[in-house]
């Protein structure tokens, strides 16, 4: 039995096959997987479509099947396996990651410096900061 980890769910694909690096999985299964659905005009999420190459044109679609792990992989991002082939992870790439993370802001806080020079979170608003904690217990 092959599961598909991405995003926060763990999706079990009894009729998956791997082969190698290959994830082979038919349309509801991707579905089920990752909410992409495999319509004629591509990968599609939302408004969103990655076009596929017509069948026969690519290796990626064989006998009703995609090669999801190619088309990810494709798309700038990772995909694991473990040794077995049977726990594929398809994970988000850096730079969707990078863009995620760009929009979010800490909460203001205050702490003291080393010298006991209190610095609130909000002075330093529009720069990158580094933020070091430990604890002695």
């Amino acid at each position: 039995m092959i599961t598909v980890l991405h995003e926060q769910r763990a999706t079990p694909c009894p009729e998956g096959q791997a082969a190698g690096d290959g994830l082979w999985l038919d349309a509801a299964a991707i579905e089920r997987a990752t909410g992409w659905a495999w319509k004629p005009e591509g990968l599609c999420h939302g408004d969103t479509c990655v076009p596929l190459p017509p069948a026969g044109a690519d290796a990626l679609v064989r006998d009703g099947r995609l090669d999801l792990a190619a088309v990810w992989r494709r798309s700038g991002q990772p995909v694991v396996h473990d040794a077995a082939s049977r726990t594929w992870v398809l994970g988000t790439g850096a730079t969707q990651r990078a863009a995620a993370m760009a929009t979010l802001e800490a909460p203001d806080f205050e702490l003291p410096d080393l010298d006991g020079r209190r610095h609130r979170l909000s002075s330093f608003r529009g720069r990158k900061v580094f933020l070091a904690t430990w604890a002695s217990w």
